[in-house]
């Protein structure tokens, strides 16, 4: 009998989850105003689940499992819609993006809520740093070891989704010179970074026994690694991307992520390795820092090359498979962005243009509510 039981699932099925900012139409800062929000969607027939977050300043879309592009864009489309128009009774305005540029954590409110007042109560101050905004991709596995091989493989890759996704150059007012600034907040917390290297879910659980035996977790959602399993879905969780600018963008990485895992599940035999890790934190900090211009370091030859020459190689590589998943209109919208540039790529474009924080995120949201269209010439 297993400890943890692994749930069977749809292999290569998708969900996704996205962090919302919601923003006063005044000025568009950052608005206390989950609880509101919330209630009015309540109201309304709507795919998925929408949910709090930590801070009352964000809430939390989920689509529900999905197999294709085509599916999963649709349903974050009327979420993404629903949501909004709960915003626009209520003067919020609803954006995408990893941080909001100009808030202070220190006027955040944290969500009425008992798992959220005792993770404010653990971490002290670093709950309400936690007001950033991420998006989390789930690949359906076909059984526990699968999920573990699968974790493991795909981490070796974990920049190509950060470079991708990454929105957040901006905090408190300044540009950091991340393209990625949002991880530097989840760093800060002590069960961060990756996974131990286990390949086999009995040496899992031996591990999560352990660990919960010390009091320091109780649960999965207590580790917040880069990727993790979720054995109660069936599930892997990719957890590095920052909320992308728009859905179509969102859907487009989980599905090039949901490619990616066919490709390793199908083509890729060879066994992941422990000295798979010996770059792994030099390749994330290049993705958080420079986008796709960083440096990434092939953990088996050595190679270095930029992060987009190496998701450029691998798009050829997974474009069969991309067809079969019939992605492949999300994998022209990942061409796109390794054209024309990331989400921090076009903040720091509308930045130059604008000079003005609160126009930006004025800009920012009417572009994820569907109000403007991303322009890809823009750079």
């Amino acid at each position: 009998m297993s400890l943890m039981p692994f749930a069977p699932s749809r292999p290569l099925s998708i969900g996704v989850e996205l962090e919302l900012q919601l923003l006063s139409c005044n000025d568009y800062n950052l608005a206390s105003s989950a609880p509101d929000v919330l209630r009015r969607v309540e109201k309304r027939a709507h795919p998925g689940e929408i949910k709090p977050e930590m801070t009352r300043s964000m809430i939390e879309i989920n689509t529900s499992v999905q197999q294709e592009y085509t599916g999963l864009v649709e349903e974050l489309r009327a979420l993404r819609d629903v949501v909004s128009e709960a915003g626009r009774f209520l003067n919020v305005a609803v954006a995408g993006g990893g941080t909001h540029p100009f808030q202070h954590w220190s006027e955040q409110k944290i969500f009425d809520a008992p798992r959220f007042h005792h993770l404010s109560e653990l971490y002290g101050y670093l709950a309400k740093q936690f007001t950033i905004f991420g998006q989390h991709v789930h690949i359906g596995c076909p059984g526990p070891d699968e999920a573990l091989h699968l974790m493991h493989m795909l981490s070796r890759y974990i920049p190509h989704f950060i470079a991708l996704s990454a929105s957040s150059p901006f905090v408190q007012g300044h540009d950091t010179g991340f393209a990625s600034a949002r991880l530097n907040s989840v760093f800060s917390f002590p069960l961060s970074g990756r996974a131990p290297f286990v390949l086999r879910w009995d040496e899992f659980e031996r591990f999560f026994g352990k660990m919960t035996g010390t009091g320091v977790v109780e649960s999965m959602k207590d580790f917040y690694w880069d990727i993790r399993p979720k054995p109660e879905f069936g599930t892997i969780e990719v957890r590095v991307c920052d909320t992308p600018l728009t859905v179509e963008i969102a859907a487009a990485i989980a599905c090039y992520i949901q490619a990616m895992s066919r490709y390793i599940m199908v083509e890729q035999r060879t066994p992941p390795e422990e000295d798979d890790y010996l770059v792994y934190t030099f390749n994330r900090f290049q993705a958080c820092r420079f986008g796709l211009e960083g440096v990434f370091i092939d953990p088996r030859t050595h190679e270095q090359r930029s992060i987009r020459e190496d998701i450029t190689d691998m798009l050829a590589r997974i474009a069969d498979h991309a067809r079969e998943l019939h992605a492949v209109e999300a994998m022209e919208h990942v061409r796109d962005i390794l054209r024309a540039g990331n989400g921090t790529s076009w903040l720091r474009q509308s930045y130059a243009r604008e000079h003005n924080l609160a126009d930006v995120m004025q800009l920012q949201a009417e572009l994820w509510m569907g109000k403007q269209v991303m322009n890809w010439k823009f750079f």
